[in-house]
Parts: structure tokens; C-alpha cells; sequence
């Protein structure tokens, strides 16, 4: 029997769970060739930013025994050249487009996100917290619940109504639970984690970090663990809100993972450099296996290792 794919983040409905992850797929572009990306829940954006900007210097990535780090520095053309010409592009293949949206300050998400309302083909914005503050010796708004929630009132009160804000949680804080709350009373519809973990690693034969921008953002299975955990304690704090989930999925169970312990969708990130086509894939992976555990409907996978 055919499992029901379909699900729902909050008032926006999805007809399969599986989504790309922000900054994996660019704007899509780059897997139209291997993947019909209006068969998948969505496309979410690769984080856009009010002005172009060239990013960091490289090396920008570098590979670890179980994942990889990479600290780009959210390159990108700007909302304006998006707005003419990626979004337009992506409507025309029939996608959903969540647009991830960035800032160094309060005022610069809220700008982006004006610009994009009633843009046609959008459906969602995710708010890429983890950004430094300008404003704010650089502390990254992702770890302070108030500056978290200054960012999502900004861009929820300049955002149409019908369409859902979700704000995108970074692990590296001491208790995930009370961002998570504080960007829901902001405003937040839903949330979307997690995002990379901060990481380094040194060259050993040159002793100096091997990132030009020393740091990075760790992705890919090494990091599934703790997505898990963050899913777990968000849905037991507030059982009521949309998670779309992502971090390390790279086949169908460790999407099932996610979806036990409280997503109601998952994005795919770092398993898409690798396999092009791991998003369609993993997709029709966990179909397959809902199907072998007797769940006639994804819905009812979602929260299923929590006390009922």
C-alpha cells in the first residue's frame, strides 16, 4: 500500500516531506538537471541578503571524517537579482520556493523581506538566524532569545499574513528550548533546524587552520545526533509548532529519525554534493521504510517516538 506522503508546515501544505536545505542547492539551479524539483515538498533558497557580496576568501570547505566544514560567508547576488531573475526561474518549474533570508542587522532582514512580499512562486520564508549582528560586536542573533526575536518580529511584521515565517535555529547554545520559544512569540509560524554546528580544523603539516575564515559550520552525518536532540526537546516544549527538520540525513531512516522525534518535514543538505539526486531518492527511501513499520500516512510517523 501507498504510503500518504503529504504534510504540512503550519497552514502551508506540502504534498511530499523531503525539501532541499538552504545553502546546498543554490537556488536550484544547479539540480534541475538531475532532479524534478516541483516532485519534491519544496526548494528552500540559499540565504539572500539585501546587497551582493563576494563571501569569504578561500578555502572555503574542507572535508572531515564525517562531514565537512565550510565557511562560504553567504556569497550571493542580492535580493534585487534574485528577485529578477532566481525566483521567476524557479516559479517556472512549477517549485515552492522558501526563500531563506539573512541580515547583519534587524533592519536589513526586515528590507529583504518587504522586497520579497507578494513576490509570485514564494511560500514560506525561513529566517537565517545565525548570522553575527552588526550591531552587536558580531554575537550571532541565533544565540541570544531577544535579539533572535527582534529579527522575526522585523521580518513577520513586513511579511503577508498567509505566509509562514520559520525561523532557522543554530545547536551552538546552551538550551535550544527557550530561542526556540522566544522566536515563536515573536511571530515565528514555525522553525526550522538545525543549522551547522561551528567547527575548525588545523593543517598539521603548515600548523594554521585550513578555512581562510579559520572557522566553519559543520554539516553532514556527524551532526544528525544532535539535530535529533534539538528536534526531541523543541516538539516536548511546543508540541503545537511546525519543525521542518534538518542535519546529516543522507538516506531515507535518518529522515525517519527526524520525523519520530517531531518534524513535520525534512530538508536535505550535504548528502546533495555527493548524490545530486538524494533528495527525489531519499524521499521515495522513506516512503519504503514507513511503509515496512505499518504507517498508512507520513503524519503519523511525526512525533511517534514521543510518551503518547
Amino acid at each position: 500500500m501507498a504510503v500518504d506522503m503529504r504534510t504540512n508546515l503550519g497552514t502551508l501544505e506540502l504534498p511530499a516531506p523531503v525539501l532541499t536545505a538552504s545553502g546546498c542547492a543554490g537556488y536550484g539551479r544547479e539540480l534541475a538537471p538531475y532532479v524534478e524539483l516541483a516532485a519534491l515538498g519544496g526548494v528552500v533558497t540559499k540565504s539572500i541578503m539585501r546587497n551582493p557580496r563576494s563571501g569569504r576568501a578561500t578555502p572555503r570547505m574542507a572535508e572531515t571524517p564525517s562531514g565537512m566544514l565550510n565557511s562560504i560567508g553567504l556569497q550571493g547576488s542580492g535580493v534585487d537579482e534574485f528577485v529578477a531573475n532566481d525566483l521567476p526561474w524557479l516559479t517556472e518549474q512549477g517549485c515552492r520556493v522558501i526563500v531563506s533570508v539573512a541580515g547583519g542587522s534587524v533592519e536589513e532582514y526586515a528590507e529583504v523581506a518587504k522586497l520579497l512580499r507578494g513576490q509570485p512562486g514564494l511560500v514560506a520564508l525561513e529566517v537565517n538566524i545565525s548570522c553575527p549582528n552588526v550591531e552587536s560586536r558580531g554575537e550571532v542573533f541565533a544565540c541570544d532569545p531577544d535579539a533572535a526575536a527582534r529579527v522575526v518580529a522585523g521580518v513577520r511584521a513586513v511579511t503577508a499574513p498567509d505566509v509562514p515565517v520559520l525561523a532557522k535555529l543554530s545547536p551552538d547554545v546552551t538550551d535550544i528550548v527557550p530561542v526556540a520559544q522566544a522566536c515563536v512569540g515573536a511571530g515565528a509560524d514555525g522553525l526550522s533546524m538545525i543549522n551547522t554546528l561551528l567547527g575548525m580544523a588545523i593543517d598539521v603539516d603548515t600548523a594554521r587552520p585550513v578555512l581562510a575564515g579559520v572557522t566553519g559550520g559543520l554539516s553532514g552525518p556527524a551532526i544528525r545526533p544532535v539535530a535529533v536532540r534539538c528536534i526531541w526537546q523543541v516538539r516536548a516544549a511546543l508540541p503545537e509548532v511546525p519543525i521542518l527538520g534538518m542535519g546529516g540525513v543522507r538516506h531515507g531512516v535518518d529522515a525517519l529519525e527526524l520525523v519520530l522525534a517531531g518534524a513535520n518535514a525534512v530538508s536535505v543538505g550535504t548528502a546533495v554534493f555527493g548524490d545530486p539526486g538524494a533528495c527525489p531518492r531519499i524521499q521515495a527511501e522513506l516512503a519504503e521504510a514507513l511503509a515496512a513499520r505499518g504507517y498508512a500516512r507520513f503524519t503519523d510517523a511525526v512525533s511517534a517516538a514521543h510518551p503518547r
